[in-house]
């Protein structure tokens, strides 16, 4: 980890006001926490642009497995992407609903195309992607 570097920002006093209310919001106990978290995020967004990057994320569905065959349909898509699949985690809902959660790494570029056949398959009802890193660049 390198050393600590302290700059200084010039701030609009009425975008300082929001910024100091969001962080009490969020519970941050300095702004320097809240701008550290700020930069991480912007860089975790860059590496989502790198398709061919590693990455992380996880995919949740919620679909009725009632629906004839939708459940075979998403364990074959599923077993096409083994590679990328860390965990999978399968939740009853209610009586027709359930909930699917699966944890993925790999290149980015894969992520996002399971993540979209996946979602698009007809009888889920909702389906969210959602990426993250995998922590090797950020310190």
């Amino acid at each position: 980890m390198g050393k600590t570097i302290r700059f200084g920002v010039s701030l609009d006093s009425d975008l300082l006001e929001k910024f100091d209310n969001l962080c009490a919001e969020r519970s941050y106990q300095t702004r320097s926490e809240a701008i550290r978290d700020l930069i991480r995020n912007m860089l975790v967004q860059k590496e989502w642009e790198d398709v061919q990057g590693e990455t992380a994320g996880t995919l949740s569905m919620v679909y009725d497995h009632h629906q004839s065959d939708l459940a075979q349909k998403l364990t074959e898509l599923q077993h096409d992407f083994l590679d990328i699949i860390v965990a999978s985690l399968h939740v009853h809902l209610d009586h027709n609903n359930c909930m699917e959660i699966l944890v993925l790494r790999g290149i980015g570029e894969r992520l996002r195309d399971l993540g979209q056949k996946l979602t698009s398959t007809k009888g889920v009802k909702h389906g969210k992607l959602t990426l993250t890193t995998t922590g090797k660049n950020l310190k």
